[in-house]
């Protein structure tokens, strides 16, 4: 992303600060919201199931009981199959101390962070764009840092004090991404919009990427405590640098250059307006393009999550790796969907800029590679997935295909509305939350008994429905251009005015 020194006088610009900002803020919130999936396995004790062989019955232990997930009070003693055979228990290595939580329980801690997102994404657009984005973000990350670093201590208080410290990281978080949005209708001409918001699903990713494998380094050399201080730490200065770098809006830009505060305000048209409004509330959600959205929106938000909360659990459990290699493997499908939303992004942007199909037509195409194909892989996953890599490898295309929601779901808003943006986003974020707290609580409901890849089929095949109705819907009412609704009552008497087409790239 290169720009032309002779447009800025050779300055850094920044609307390019703004954009890796996104992408480092993306990237910590994802990390504060993920790092508990991979904590979780070393801080609970494993439980021990019962198996009925062809010729004896007895204890046997499940996937999570490998060596370095035993609980301590087992490292010493024998398991006993009957009467003639005595089995040694694996030696289990010193994490931290471990607690007696169990499923339900665990995933009511996973799911905690979800009911928090969803209190503050539904309030957190208008706030943006009534109070402007810099205060919301900085002072989240700030709090989410002391929060964060104080889970030892809860842990040893109680598990539901656990569930209140990742209700209020949730909470916190829930800020962020809609706030983001506000930051790109302010800062980011239409032309360099998708390559933006494949910050904020590539930093999303990133975060998931570094964070399971750095998580589980952390547990088995140091203990899970400080999988809690790093990340504790790293959310403090992202706080820090935030407040230090970004602005409200590029008139509120101290160093920025005149020219390029007019290039970004010339690129709006009148399309974005400096009047603040409430958005026509009835209007959107009656707006079929909006509803579509919505339902697009939440499936990838549904399959996502599904992956975020779970994909540790079943890497882990089911296919039977240990916890790094479970972290490592968990993070590689994220590693996918984050290199091919900056490819489709970067596609996007560049059929945008030569007019090669209409912004319509371009969102509808790729909902085949956002929607369609994740939904096909998952539905061939049970059927295929006997083989622990060529599973992997089909959650690996299933999550690299939808980082084409980069130039889907991802951006719409911002055709639809750019003035409510940061509304709408919140809006889509509060429904698509339920996700984060529904997909474990139905995880936990089809595996409940056995934990195989026969209960998992179920919820593989749930979630490719999802991805296919809601892409389906979405190809017949799904719509890129400006509404009608996003107009400000002071400027109905004018005709829209069409953002120029900005060739300077970022």
């Amino acid at each position: 992303m290169i720009l032309a020194t002779k447009v800025f006088g050779g300055s850094f610009p920044k609307r390019m600060i703004v954009t890796i900002m996104i992408f480092v803020a993306c990237t910590a919130s994802f990390m504060l919201r993920v790092h508990m999936s991979i904590n979780l396995l070393a801080m609970i004790q494993p439980i021990a199931t019962t198996n009925t062989p062809a010729n004896n019955t007895g204890i046997v232990l499940n996937a999570t009981t490998s060596s370095s997930l035993m609980p301590h009070s087992m490292a010493n003693e024998t398991v006993t199959q009957d009467d003639n055979v005595i089995v040694p228990a694996p030696v289990v290595p010193d994490y931290g101390p471990r607690y007696a939580w169990n499923q339900n329980m665990q995933s009511h801690i996973l799911g905690a962070y979800f009911y928090g997102y969803l209190l503050t994404s539904l309030p957190a657009g208008p706030m943006a764009e009534r109070y402007g984005p810099q205060r919301l973000i900085g002072y989240s990350f700030l709090l989410c840092a002391l929060v964060t670093a104080l889970f030892p201590i809860f842990a040893a208080i109680n598990v539901w004090v656990v569930i209140v410290g990742r209700f209020l990281i949730g909470v916190l978080s829930g800020c962020v991404y809609p706030t983001l949005h506000n930051v790109i209708s302010r800062w980011i001409p239409p032309n360099e919009k998708s390559k933006a918001v494949a910050c904020i699903a590539g930093g999303s990713t990133f975060g998931t990427v570094i964070t399971w494998p750095f998580a589980g380094l952390l547990t088995e050399h140091f203990g899970w405590v400080y999988a809690f201080y790093v990340p504790a730490f790293l959310s403090a200065l992202v706080g820090v640098i935030w407040f230090w770098l970004i602005a409200d809006a590029p008139s509120e830009h101290k160093t920025i250059t005149k020219e390029e505060r007019d290039l970004i305000e010339a690129s709006f048209g009148n399309t974005v307006s400096k009047t603040k409004a409430k958005p026509p509330l009835v209007q959107v959600i009656t707006s079929l393009p909006f509803i579509a959205l919505v339902l697009s929106h939440y499936s990838s938000f549904w399959g996502l999550n599904f992956f975020v909360t779970q994909a540790p659990k079943f890497i882990n459990e089911v296919l039977g790796f240990n916890l790094t290699n479970a972290g490592f493997l968990s993070s590689l499908p994220y590693l996918a969907r984050m290199f091919s939303g900056f490819f489709f992004g970067y596609i996007g942007d560049c059929m945008r800029r030569k007019e090669i199909m209409a912004v319509t037509s371009l969102r509808k195409f790729f909902i085949v590679f956002s929607h369609f194909l994740p939904g096909a892989f998952l539905i061939a996953l049970p059927f295929i997935g006997q083989d622990p890599i060529v599973t992997v490898s089909c959650i690996i295309a299933c999550l690299g295909f939808n980082g084409a929601s980069t130039i889907t779901n991802l951006v719409n808003a911002q055709d639809l509305a750019p003035n409510f943006a940061a509304t709408l986003y919140g809006m889509m974020n509060f429904l698509a939350t339920t996700a984060g707290f529904l997909a474990p609580m139905v995880v936990a409901y089809f595996t409940k008994e056995k934990n195989t890849m026969e209960e998992w089929k179920y919820v593989f095949l749930l979630t490719a429905s999802f991805y296919i109705v809601s892409g389906l819907f979405f190809t017949v009412f799904g719509s890129g251009k400006v509404q009608k609704w996003n107009e400000i009552k002071e400027q109905r008497t004018t005709e829209p005015v069409e953002p120029e087409d900005q060739n300077v790239k970022l």
